[in-house]
């Protein structure tokens, strides 16, 4: 965009081009996808994870095919790829567009705030473009009982009048994961199987789509995954899914031409931040080829809110907004099992939580503790195929929670994108461990003893309460058997304070000590105590006082080499290091101490 003498806004939040428009906020420039959108085919679907910008491009699209704004192109579009260039599409349509974000979710009024939602926003359509229609047809269609009746009606009229629509829906699966989520599969079956009218609904879109001469030109769907597309329409088919293309993998979020040039326009300098935007919010990648890293929009945005209201970045690296919109679907990623009625009894009268975590739940943990997992993304799978592997890692791949990585033994290897990420996946961790009565201990106790840690050394009340804690509650031994458990265990609770950055041997590539806790200086530059951390464990079955001497002196040895390895020594700065051995038989803490470094 060009500079003028009226000062730049940023858009944070803002997914009306009209408004952001006319409010003067900077626009980083996508017009440029706009003919190969139309090149991809006339019915489209693309999945992308929350606060990427998805329904800010539908807007821009309304904006540029709507024959209503047709006559403001040259003003809304200034300075922009398209209005040099425009294709012979622009402003030949009718839009009308859902967000079904805005439809309620509860079982008992989602038929009916569904059908409410969608007769207001088509009154408004048949009001904007009344010139254009037929006369009569607002009444007619109208009249109708129902939406998909309406629907069905209005392209009739379309038809008789030679109108073209092209229909948007936005956040279309978004009241259907909260009803499988929040209600359960039953009523999930219920709204997208059978006749349940949401089904209704994209039958009537698949047969439109099909129809010849139908008033529905053209269809563009997003939303975060395919699970409902497919339970509504038995598998996609209405038209083409452009998640995977590689010509769009830029086509929301932010490369790093488009921040350096966001960030001039404002007066700050990419590169001072690039390191932290790095590890914080990039590295999504949309196509197995990774042709270039993409920055999560919302998260750059609200960073560079921060630095230019106050020359400083956000206190908290994470976005309020981020951690609600993510915490809706940690019961997508944990997909608990219903429990028998014999369960749910005991449960209630144990005062837990009736929940039983299955096996999706400890793939979860698997991959938050290895940072990685090789698997073939699926395009396309139901509801009730979620606890198959493939599936669930498909899921959570398209939840922007994985992304591609490279390729591993002929399979794509998808990585934990940033640091951003591997902190939300590590909250499912706690509190799907405290959903299930497994382990419930005091978070702000835990991160009192943290901030003790990080600012006086003061390590042992930490690692001594967790083992208290584990001791008491004896539901959650049985998901500590194995140095590894054990570690992700660690890593979870670690991750609950702001001030470390925290290392995994599996982050730094192997041969590495098993956590590394690096002050944070970027935020507390005042911190002076680091850690470096090595576990040991035996099984219960194992122990003895030798084989723990044997442990004990191995990871001594250890620590000594791995605080002089450069991946130590580049992050500590003026910190104290602290090198511990921790040793567990089973799931008991049964050893702890410093280790002084000759070094």
């Amino acid at each position: 965009m060009k500079a003028t003498d009226q000062p730049w806004r940023i858009p944070y939040g803002v997914a009306d081009f009209i408004k952001l428009r006319e409010g003067h906020e900077y626009y980083v420039d996508k017009t440029r996808y706009l003919p190969l959108l139309e090149q991809a085919g006339r019915f489209l679907f693309l999945i992308r994870p929350r606060r990427f910008g998805k329904s800010l491009l539908q807007s821009v699209m309304e904006c540029y095919y709507d024959a209503h704004w047709a006559e403001r192109f040259d003003a809304l579009f200034a300075d922009t790829w398209i209005q040099r260039q425009p294709t012979a599409e622009r402003g030949q349509y009718l839009c009308l567009r859902f967000d079904f974000s805005a439809v309620r979710s509860r079982p008992d009024l989602v038929e009916e705030s569904f059908e409410h939602y969608t007769r207001i926003i088509l009154i408004d359509f048949l009001q904007t473009h009344a010139e254009r229609l037929p006369p009569g047809t607002a009444e007619r269609v109208l009249t109708e009982a129902t939406q998909a009746r309406r629907f069905e009606r209005l392209l009739g009229e379309l038809k008789a009048g030679g109108l073209s629509l092209y229909l948007f829906i936005d956040e279309y699966d978004n009241f259907a994961n909260n009803i499988l989520v929040n209600a359960g599969s039953e009523a999930y079956r219920e709204l997208t199987h059978s006749s349940g009218f949401f089904r209704d609904f994209f039958a009537l879109l698949k047969e439109a789509a099909g129809r010849t001469g139908s008033g529905l030109a053209r269809l563009f769907i997003t939303g975060v995954s395919p699970i409902t597309l497919d339970d509504v329409t038995s598998g996609f088919n209405i038209g083409t899914n452009i998640s995977l293309e590689p010509e769009f993998s830029a086509l929301l979020g932010f490369t790093h031409t488009e921040l350096e040039t966001l960030f001039a326009a404002f007066g700050q300098e990419f590169s001072a931040h690039r390191a932290v935007i790095d590890e914080w919010y990039n590295h999504y990648h949309f196509h197995p080829l990774r042709q270039e890293p993409i920055v999560n929009s919302d998260m750059a945005l609200y960073y560079l809110r921060a630095l230019v209201q106050r020359s400083l970045p956000p206190d908290d690296l994470i976005d309020h907004n981020v951690r609600i919109d993510y915490g809706k679907l940690r019961h997508l990623v944990q997909v608990d099992q219903r429990l028998s009625d014999r369960e749910r009894l005991k449960a209630a009268a144990d005062g837990k939580t009736p929940v039983r975590l299955n096996g999706n739940f400890s793939r979860l943990r698997a991959i938050i503790e290895s940072g990685e997992v090789v698997a073939q993304v699926q395009t396309s799978f139901p509801a009730e195929g979620l606890l198959r592997e493939d599936n669930f890692i498909s899921l959570i791949y398209y939840l922007g929670l994985l992304s591609f990585a490279g390729e591993q033994e002929g399979a794509a290897l998808l990585k934990i994108p940033n640091r951003t990420v591997r902190q939300l996946m590590y909250g499912y961790l706690r509190e799907g461990y405290q959903e299930a009565g497994v382990f419930s201990p005091s978070t702000y106790d835990i991160a009192e003893k943290l901030r003790h840690m990080a600012y006086r050394g003061d390590w042992m009340p930490f690692f001594d309460y967790l083992a208290e804690q584990i001791g008491a509650q004896a539901s959650v031994r049985d998901f500590l058997q194995g140095e590894k458990m054990i570690q992700g265990f660690l890593l979870a609770w670690l991750n609950l304070s702001p001030y470390f950055r925290v290392f995994s041997e599996s982050e730094q590539a192997g041969g590495f000590v098993d956590l590394y806790l690096a002050p944070f200086y970027f935020r507390y530059p005042d911190m002076r105590h680091a850690y470096l951390i090595e576990l040991k464990y035996l099984s219960r079955a194992e122990d003895s006082p030798a084989k723990r001497e044997r442990l004990l002196a191995e990871a001594r040895a250890q620590l000594e080499r791995y605080a002089g390895d450069q991946r130590v020594r580049d992050p500590l700065g003026e910190a104290r290091l602290h090198a511990l051995v921790l040793l567990y038989s089973g799931w008991e803490l049964v050893h702890r101490e410093a280790v002084e470094l000759t070094a």
